[in-house]
């Protein structure tokens, strides 16, 4: 089979298209014809950082739709052929991939796997910010960091299902605010926005923050919570080094901060991973969520995909076409 690996951290032009024996599913696990592959930041950190890598050569991939190939002994549930989406411990960036049995999703009614692709990480990462970590009530208002992104198109949409009373999104330029508008945001603002968040709350500030950026985004969102507001801190996008963050900015007003990581609940609570990507699915299932897929690359065409996410121009999400007409 072919698949998509590096053996040194870099750039893009580190991903390489190689041959390979196609993966055996052990105890517990099904292999998967893959039909198409999510990219995500993630798999960029992995490239340029070594993020959550256990060796080289390395082979990324989180998110895969496809075929059921093989199942290992003692998975049920499941039969060979069936159409599936799955969260991956890496390794999807291949024709054939390995999931754990337990974070293998058949498809929703109405999901092809076109869509099934967008799936995996995204919409239960956005639903457990609403809903699980967020605690988001009908009323509060929400800002989300990176809302033109795949997360941030899922999470307006949930909060604005949710009944939010208003749905704020900061992005990096007017481009990504307008895709943003057109999935659940009452006001998205480009770049700085705190002043901007303080005015259009009354001064008051909002309830809910959601921060994949860190670093000074992560300071500013947290100046923008309202009394007992919350902040879900759940990636750092910019790099910045870790900070403290201290009785100053907790006490005075009653807020909290959280952190939330899809990969961690599935290495150590996956029966709570399998209810919460459950609850998230039949959000795509019955059209309260859609995942617009802006752009699609051939598996060999990789290093492309990495390049265009890398620019931060891209919006939505993006997808490798592995072997969708099969």
């Amino acid at each position: 089979m072919r698949a998509i690996e590096f053996e040194e951290y870099g750039g893009p032009e580190v991903l390489r298209v190689v041959t390979a024996d196609a993966p055996e599913p052990g105890p517990g696990q099904v292999a998967i014809e893959v039909a198409y592959v999510g990219v995500n930041f993630a798999d960029l950190k992995a490239r340029a950082e070594g993020y959550r890598v256990p060796a080289l050569p390395y082979r990324p991939g989180l998110e895969v739709s496809g075929r059921v190939r093989a199942l290992g002994a003692g998975v049920t549930g499941l039969t060979v052929g069936q159409e599936v989406a799955a969260l991956t411990a890496g390794g999807a960036y291949a024709e054939v991939a390995v999931a754990d049995a337990t974070t293998v999703f058949p498809l929703p009614s109405g999901v092809d796997l076109r869509t099934a692709a967008t799936l995996p990480t995204v919409l239960p990462t956005a639903y457990a910010l609403i809903h699980t970590v967020g605690r988001l009530r009908a009323g509060e208002t929400v800002l989300v960091q990176g809302a033109a992104g795949g997360v941030g198109t899922a999470a307006g949409q949930l909060a604005r299902a949710a009944g939010a009373g208003a749905v704020y999104g900061v992005v990096s330029s007017p481009a990504k605010a307008a895709h943003a508008k057109e999935y659940g945001y009452d006001e998205v603002f480009a770049g700085a926005f705190e002043e901007a968040v303080r005015e259009a709350t009354g001064g008051r500030g909002v309830d809910l923050v959601l921060d994949p950026v860190g670093g000074d985004t992560l300071r500013a969102g947290l100046a923008s919570l309202a009394p007992f507001g919350r902040l879900v801190s759940y990636g750092n996008a910019s790099g910045a080094e870790p900070w403290s963050v201290g009785q100053p900015e907790l006490y005075p007003l009653g807020v909290s901060v959280s952190g939330f990581s899809i990969l961690t609940l599935a290495t150590t609570a996956p029966a709570d991973l399998r209810r919460l990507t459950e609850a998230a699915f039949a959000k795509a299932a019955d059209g309260t969520v859609t995942l617009p897929v802006t752009a699609e690359f051939p598996l060999a065409e990789a290093a492309e995909a990495h390049r265009l996410m890398g620019s931060r121009t891209s919006v939505g999400k993006l997808l490798l076409s592995v072997s969708a007409g099969s």
